[in-house]
């Protein structure tokens, strides 16, 4: 069964302004509902996890700062949110929906929260709407636990990952790829083990052919024992933040090649959403809901 973290808190209400970024975590699952690609039962809850968990990642001082809501002004602007309570608990969860979901796919073959994507938080701050870097946080407590020992982050969101980046800059058991758009944030990159920066209007034929071109080689090379798939859907042409072209139809073409690849190859695959700011709220949501709606046809 596809099992997805999902929990009330992710869809948290931030001041005006702040809100359109957060709706599509409510209208996503209740499309999945309503369609019939998702049950209840494919939902699950997650909860605080253990700090221990987070600490494997980012710094003591960072994550108390946090909690504590003592993060310099500065800081904080970088985040992009006003700080809450409500915030940074939100964001915890969000970590442990992608812990969850990692033991989760190692049972599957898949597994997906509808939350996560945060690529953008460094070992010691945060950026760009990402407090907790949960995919990170997921590959280490998989390698703590021994479930899994070499992780490819196939990291396909029009922003590159930077934060990741610099989170396994030193470590050989996390390769990191990111294809991005060159043209977006974030304007000074850091270095993935693999990046590449695709022209301004990259549109689908372009994209799918150094997709294909580029993953089942990086598998080869890797072999890696886990995967880790960053799917947002702010490569498409009517997004806001980014500066890609593809179309929905494109994107979904994308989510296809990765899964079926990982199936193929065997390797299971955790699935985070990533960024969607395109300006009509239901573009988001139909391109995200391909990503399950995938999952549930390849692997179910």
């Amino acid at each position: 069964m596809l099992k997805i973290a999902h929990h009330p808190i992710y869809k948290h209400p931030l001041p005006e302004g702040h809100r359109f970024p957060m709706l599509k975590y409510e209208l996503l699952p209740e499309q999945l509902l309503y369609e019939g690609t998702c049950s209840e039962a494919n939902f699950f809850k997650p909860k605080i996890p253990e700090c221990e968990h987070i600490l494997r990642v980012h710094t003591q001082a960072y994550y108390q700062d946090l909690k504590q809501l003592t993060l310099d002004k500065r800081a904080a602007r970088k985040i992009g949110f006003p700080l809450s309570k409500a915030l940074i608990k939100r964001e915890i969860i969000i970590a442990d929906g992608t812990i969850k979901a990692s033991e989760f796919a190692l049972n599957h073959g898949v597994a997906m929260n509808i939350a996560g994507g945060t690529h953008h938080a460094y070992t010691n701050r945060g950026e760009a709407f990402c407090l907790l870097n949960d995919q990170a946080i997921g590959a280490r407590y998989l390698q703590k636990l021994g479930l899994a020992k070499s992780i490819l982050i196939v990291d396909l969101d029009v922003h590159q990952g930077n934060g990741t980046a610099e989170i396994f800059h030193d470590d050989d058991s996390v390769f990191t790829f990111s294809m991005h758009g060159k043209a977006n944030y974030p304007f000074k990159k850091e270095t993935s083990d693999l990046d590449i920066a695709l022209e301004t209007n990259t549109k689908d034929e372009e994209y799918l052919i150094i997709l294909k071109k580029t993953l089942p080689k990086l598998i080869q090379q890797q072999q890696p024992d886990f995967i880790y798939y960053l799917c947002g859907v702010d490569i498409i042409a009517s997004d806001k933040l980014g500066k890609l072209a593809l179309s929905i139809e494109g994107c979904k073409a994308r989510d296809r090649f990765v899964l079926e690849t990982c199936k193929l190859n065997r390797i299971p695959v955790m699935c985070s959403m990533g960024g969607g700011y395109s300006p009509e709220i239901k573009t988001i949501v139909e391109a995200h809901a391909n990503t399950f709606r995938l999952a549930q046809e390849l692997f179910f």
